[in-house]
């Protein structure tokens, strides 16, 4: 994870200001660095790029932004690219980022940027990037197809991208997942209010969800239902872990940190999709690595209005995900039980006291429904509550030492979780559940994963999403719906007892497979709910009304 930023302008200098630059600091504690350049009729325009650095690949900090010594182009990169051209990367991806884009910028001066444009479309990985090619004057930046890390833009003079903004400016929007964007940077002293990006869209082929894969989209016939023993529930684990693989092992031991400390953090609700993944890290980790469960809860002003006498710790536990997040920590410490997993109850009553800072970190998204999301996942990624090794266990005062936290994001979309997609197929059957599942997949990147990545990185982690692994993407979008979830079949028993509920019910059928049937049954619950962070000030307001100053 690191924090990027650039600006364009004609005047000598551009500085960011101590807020921006804490705010960029806080996603990257390990370096800051800036370059700058020069370019047009008598370098006219400056250009100026600041990276700060989370170090978590290769056994040394990768000081940014990265500049090739032969043409002096400049990188800043955000991101993990796991894989290039199907091979996984060995070291640090950003210089090996950087020699690929230089090397396609050279072979493709007349190409408008097709060659970087084909070196981007081999990753695979989550990133937001900004790359000057300075022979060819030409800026490149955007984010990954799936819009995993944050990137944004402010038109203008001077033009601005960073990570996230400086909150005492406005007009800053969120650059689209949907390709790359180019621009031509001084030719003529063109002066930085004019400058109109181009966009090079990831794919042609509009066919495919994310420039990733092609949907499925063939009717199940009256006989097909998904059972215990179908097939697709062991590709489900292996390709679940191989996307985990790539996520939890060989990262480094965290600053301050013995090696026998917390690398991996899980955002647990006790819920389906993220105890799964906590289950599936506990088979690939070392045996003496512990894993924490980060479980947040809040005293809401309305729920506690509503339980007067109720203490605040009972509150706390009142929490719908505090109770789910409890069973399914006991269910893991069973399964488990060589491994040392480490419950972190993250509980808070003061949320009024990072209001501000949390509003500001999450702009240019500015609903109540925004800032309840990320509330959550604000403190959720701060990893500091009180902590328990056991049921039975006295709490202790505890932060996180993980600078890497794995979240189920990604799960409900491919598998169908939410209520909607049920409702779809009560009104239109298949063909209304594979529409709704289909646009889901489609807007991943456009409805939240910037601004959940602009609350969290602020406390120097790094979120992953292997539910949102390319690969594990584009296996899951080319399977056949009733191999993934069965509205048609709800109600439904085996020799081995009650089929779990159709939603997920691959998933679930995992959650059976790997020792945890109580948490195969859990019903899914959106994360403001189930934290109680929804409607913190008043129960009228609804999620789309715009945040008040």
């Amino acid at each position: 994870m690191c924090g990027i930023h650039a600006a364009i302008s004609s005047a000598a200098q551009c500085p960011i200001s101590s807020a921006l630059e804490r705010r960029l600091r806080n996603r990257g504690p390990d370096h800051l660095g800036t370059v700058t350049t020069r370019v047009g009729d008598k370098d006219a325009i400056s250009l100026s790029f600041t990276s700060t650095v989370l170090s978590l690949r290769g056994d040394y900090i990768a000081k940014q932004p990265l500049v090739d010594d032969t043409t002096g182009s400049v990188l800043c990169w955000n991101g993990e690219a796991w894989k290039i051209d199907g091979q996984k990367v060995q070291g640090n991806d950003g210089e090996a980022i950087l020699s690929l884009l230089s090397l396609a910028s050279r072979q493709s001066v007349e190409d408008d940027g097709r060659g970087v444009l084909d070196t981007l479309r081999a990753i695979e990985g989550p990133f937001a990037f900004i790359f000057f090619d300075k022979p060819a004057r030409r800026l490149y930046y955007g984010r990954d197809r799936l819009g995993r890390r944050s990137l944004l833009v402010k038109p203008g003079e001077p033009f601005l991208l960073a990570s996230i903004s400086d909150a005492s400016t406005t007009g800053w929007s969120e650059v689209e997942a949907d390709g790359i964007y180019t621009l031509h940077v001084g030719g003529n002293g063109i002066a930085p209010e004019h400058l109109v990006p181009a966009r090079l869209d990831w794919v042609e082929d509009d066919s495919l969800i994310s420039g990733i894969g092609a949907f499925n989209t063939s009717i199940p016939v009256e006989s097909d239902r998904l059972t215990r023993q179908a097939d697709v529930i062991a590709h489900l684990r292996n390709h679940l872990t191989e996307s985990l693989q790539l996520r939890v092992l060989q990262v480094p031991i965290p600053p301050k940190a013995s090696p026998t400390d917390a690398r991996i953090a899980v955002l647990f609700s006790g819920g389906l999709d993220c105890t799964v993944l906590a289950r599936l890290a506990s088979d690939l980790l070392p045996p003496d690595q512990p894993i924490d469960l980060l479980n947040v809860a809040f005293e809401n002003p309305r729920i506690a209005a509503q339980n007067k006498g109720t203490s605040q710790n009972e509150l706390y536990e009142l929490c719908p995900d505090r109770i789910t997040g409890r069973k399914s920590f006991a269910e893991l410490l069973e399964a488990c039980p060589m491994r040392k997993w480490r419950l972190v109850n993250v509980q808070f009553s003061l949320t009024t006291e990072h209001r501000s800072e949390v509003i500001e970190l999450i702009y240019p998204h500015n609903t109540e429904m925004d800032l309840s999301i990320a509330y959550a996942l604000y403190f959720a990624a701060r990893g500091s509550g009180l902590a328990q090794t056991s049921l039975e266990s006295q709490p202790e005062s505890y932060t996180t030492t993980a600078r890497v936290l794995l979240s189920g994001l990604g799960a409900d979309e491919l598998f169908g979780g939410y209520i909607r997609h049920e409702t779809a197929f009560n009104r239109q059957g298949y063909v209304g559940l594979i529409e709704e599942l289909k646009l889901d997949v489609s807007r991943l990147g456009k409805r939240n994963l910037g601004r959940d990545d602009r609350a969290m990185a602020t406390w120097e982690r790094e979120v992953r999403f292997p539910y949102l692994d390319e690969d594990f993407v584009k296996w899951a979008i080319e399977l056949p719906v009733a191999e993934k979830c069965d509205f048609a079949n709800i109600d439904t028993s085996d020799n081995r007892g009650e089929t779990p509920e159709p939603g997920k019910r691959v998933l679930r059928f995992l959650a059976e497979e790997l020792g945890m049937s109580a948490v195969a049954r859990e019903k899914k619950r959106a994360i403001q709910f189930g934290a109680r962070t929804a409607k913190m000030e008043s129960g009228k307001v609804k999620g789309t009304t715009l945040i008040s100053p």
